[in-house]
């Protein structure tokens, strides 16, 4: 995990990869309480047997279910002790590169594209998040992701 004493010691990173996550397995229960949650219920993530006969070769997490695990990929890999709090701000861009399979393991690399200064000292970030499974050279997910820190 990289730590950083304050939002400004961060913000000096612009243009660099500033972290790369924890290994993340994605389990058919994931998969499934994602389902519950937002209603999608398509076959090739929720039906391991039909998925098995199905373009994929198995179930396969939804696109979204990757994008959601932005937050958890920060949470394991990056620390501003100088800020108590984040908030998702949006998305500038987002790609689903490559299936993700049940019982993969993802993890993101984080790189600062820019810093903005906001409201009541805060400072808006944009990420290019590229989420990466273990063994494949594709990515599964591609991101520019906006982060408002605040002290």
């Amino acid at each position: 995990m990289k730590t950083f004493q304050t939002i400004a010691d961060l913000a000096k990173c612009v243009g660099q990869e500033v972290a790369i996550s924890d290994w993340m397995t994605i389990s058919q229960q994931q998969v499934n309480l994602f389902a519950e949650a937002t209603g999608d219920h398509q076959w090739i993530h929720v039906d391991p047997a039909k998925a098995a006969n199905g373009p994929f070769g198995g179930p396969i997490a939804h696109g979204f279910l990757t994008l959601s695990l932005i937050p958890t990929f920060f949470e394991s890999s990056l620390h501003i002790v100088g800020s108590h709090m984040a908030v998702n701000y949006g998305l500038n861009k987002v790609r689903f590169t490559s299936p993700v399979p049940v019982g993969s393991r993802l993890r993101a690399h984080m790189k600062l594209l820019a810093t903005l200064p906001i409201d009541n000292n805060g400072v808006q970030m944009t990420w290019e998040v590229t989420v990466e499974r273990e063994g494949s050279a594709k990515p599964v997910c591609v991101a520019e992701s906006l982060m408002r820190r605040y002290p």
